[in-house]
C-alpha cells in the first residue's frame, strides 16, 4: 500500500488501535459500496466511490450521483462520471474488475418511456465508455460476469438500495415470476440474459421452501418473491442470492431466504429457510473456502453469533462462540480473523453515536475493538434510508480495509491498515 501520511490526514479520535486516514477530507458525501466488494483498485492506486447529491434529503427520481475516483499517489479527488441509477446504502454499484483499465456502476437509461438500469464499464484513464445491457451487482471474480438482481424492484423491499424511481415504473412481482430473478450479463459481449427466475428456483426447491414457509407461519403461495443481494463466490462457481418474500400488505413481516445456484448447472439449494432466519439475523457473506456461508444468526439461542453453514443448507454451526455477532462480516482469506462493524442503533453502540470496527480472534474466540467513530449522520432520511453503514472491505491484498463514517456528520471515506493484526 502507497505511503498515505503523504496526502491524507490521520484519524486519531478514540486512540484506534491500527493507523487510519480519511482519503476524502475535501469532499463531502462519499460512500463505498459494499462490503464485499473492495473500493480500492488492484493495483492499489485508486478508490472508486459514489458521491450522493445530496445528504440532506432522499435521493428523488432523476437526481445524478457522482463517481469519484480518489489517487492515493497524490491525494487528488476527481469525478470521472455521473450516474442516474444509485440510492444511499450502496450508491451506484461502484466496483472494480480485474484491473484498473475496468470500472464498473449503474446508470439508467430510457426505453419506451420507461427507466432500465444497466451497468456501464469505464476505462478512466483512456476516459472509454461502454455501456451493458443488464445492471451489475457484482462482478464475478475473473471480471467476464456481473450478476444482478432486478435494481428497480430492490426499493420494494428495502428503500435506500437499488435506484430510485418514480411510483409508477416500480414492476411488482406476483408470486414467484417467470421474469424475476439473477440477471448476468457477460461483461464482454455486454449481452445479458434472466439467468435464473423466481419460477425456476421455486420448482427446484419448492417442498422444502413450502415447508419452511409453514414453519415461519406463512404461505409461499401468499409471497411475492424478490431478489435483494447477489454474490459470486471466490471461485466464481456459485452465486448466493438473497430472496425477500412479501405479501401486499405492507403491514405484514418480510420473510427472507438465502439461495445458492451452481453458475454452470443452474442447479438450486435451500441453503437459508425463512423460519430460521425469522430467529433474528442478517447480512450472509460467502466464506473464503466458497463452500460455507458466513452471517449473523440468532443461533442457537436469542443471541447474535457468527454462524458458518454449507451452501446447500447443511452444518449449521457457530463461530468464535461466545462472541456477539454485529454488522457486516466478512472473513479474511485465511479464515483466522473476521472484521465487522456495529450498527449506529444497536446493542454495542455508543449512545453518542460513534460505533466500531471490529477485529475478531477466530479461534481465539475474542473481539478487539480497533477503531472508534461517529457514524450517526446529520440526517437520517424518514426510514433511516440515509443512515451510515460503515461497510468494512478488505482491500486485495488483505491487509488494509475501507470503510465509511461521519466524524463531522457528513460521509467521508476511510482506509485502515490491518497489516500488523494480520501478519
Amino acid at each position: 500500500m502507497i505511503n498515505l501520511d503523504r496526502h491524507f490526514p490521520r484519524y486519531e479520535s478514540y486512540s484506534p488501535a491500527v493507523p487510519v486516514w480519511c482519503i476524502t477530507p475535501g469532499i463531502d458525501g462519499c460512500v463505498h459500496r459494499f462490503f464485499d466488494t473492495s473500493p480500492i483498485s488492484p493495483s492499489g492506486r485508486w478508490v472508486a466511490l459514489t458521491r450522493l447529491p445530496d445528504e440532506s434529503r432522499l435521493p428523488a427520481p432523476d437526481d445524478s450521483a457522482e463517481v469519484v475516483l480518489v489517487d492515493l499517489h497524490n491525494g487528488a479527488a476527481e469525478a470521472v462520471a455521473v450516474s442516474r441509477c444509485f440510492d444511499a446504502q450502496l450508491g451506484a454499484g461502484v466496483q472494480w474488475g480485474v484491473s484498473d483499465s475496468e470500472l464498473y456502476f449503474n446508470d439508467l437509461s430510457r426505453e419506451g418511456g420507461k427507466p432500465r438500469a444497466h451497468a456501464v464499464r469505464l476505462d478512466p484513464a483512456a476516459g472509454t465508455r461502454t455501456d451493458l445491457a443488464g445492471p451489475v451487482y457484482m462482478v464475478s471474480p475473473d471480471g467476464s460476469l456481473s450478476a444482478s438482481p432486478c435494481l428497480l424492484r430492490m426499493p420494494l423491499t428495502q428503500p435506500g438500495y437499488g435506484a430510485v424511481v418514480s411510483a409508477s415504473h416500480l414492476p411488482y412481482n406476483r408470486g414467484a415470476d417467470p421474469d424475476d430473478g439473477i440477471f448476468v450479463t457477460d461483461n464482454r459481449t455486454g449481452e445479458s440474459r434472466l439467468f435464473i427466475s423466481f419460477a425456476e428456483i421455486v420448482a427446484q426447491i419448492e417442498p422444502d421452501l413450502a415447508a419452511a414457509f409453514q414453519r415461519a407461519g406463512a404461505d409461499l403461495a401468499e409471497r411475492d418473491l424478490y431478489g435483494f443481494h447477489v454474490k459470486w463466490n471466490p471461485s466464481g462457481d456459485k452465486l448466493l442470492f438473497v430472496v425477500r418474500a412479501r405479501t401486499r400488505d405492507p403491514a405484514v413481516q418480510l420473510l427472507n431466504v438465502v439461495v445458492t445456484v451452481d453458475a454452470a448447472t443452474k442447479r438450486a439449494w435451500l441453503s437459508m429457510p425463512p423460519d430460521v432466519w425469522r430467529r433474528g439475523g442478517h447480512h450472509p457473506n460467502w466464506h473464503p473456502d466458497g463452500v460455507h456461508v458466513v452471517m449473523n444468526l440468532k443461533y442457537p439461542d436469542d443471541e447474535l453469533r457468527f454462524v458458518r453453514y454449507r451452501f446447500d443448507g447443511e452444518g449449521l454451526e457457530v463461530i468464535a462462540d461466545p462472541v456477539e455477532g454485529s454488522g457486516h462480516p466478512s472473513f479474511h482469506p485465511s479464515g483466522n480473523w473476521i472484521v465487522t462493524d456495529v450498527y449506529e442503533h444497536g446493542r454495542l453502540a455508543y449512545p453518542d453515536g460513534t460505533t466500531s470496527i471490529r477485529f475478531i480472534d477466530v479461534s481465539g474466540r475474542k473481539a478487539r475493538e480497533i477503531i472508534r467513530i461517529r457514524t450517526r449522520p446529520d440526517y437520517h432520511g424518514p426510514g433511516r434510508e440515509l443512515r451510515v453503514d460503515p461497510h468494512p472491505a478488505w482491500d486485495r491484498s488483505f491487509t488494509h480495509i475501507a470503510f465509511n463514517a461521519c466524524p463531522d456528520g457528513v460521509r467521508k471515506v476511510f482506509i485502515a491498515d490491518l497489516s500488523a493484526l494480520v501478519t
